[in-house]
């Protein structure tokens, strides 16, 4: 180690390296243990249906015409 670092930054240093070290065997353990794959669906997870229906409200006349002048206003720019 350098000669300009303190002992507590050394142990600080090596303390963090084991840390290091021990997380990363931890978490390889752990894929291997539980798998990485999609191959087991989750079984708490509701099936999908299929898609949304659609929704709609009529409008009125006076809804119409503000929602053009919308469109036209943002065309302008």
């Amino acid at each position: 180690m350098p000669e300009h670092l303190s002992y507590f930054q050394q142990i600080g240093v090596a303390f963090l390296a084991a840390a290091t070290v021990v997380w990363v065997v931890g978490l390889v353990r752990l894929v291997r243990h539980v798998g990485w794959g999609a191959e087991r669906p989750l079984a708490s997870l509701p099936g999908q249906g299929g898609p949304p229906a659609l929704e709609s409200a009529p409008l009125t006349p006076d809804e119409r015409d503000a929602f053009a002048g919308l469109v036209r206003q943002f065309s302008r720019r």
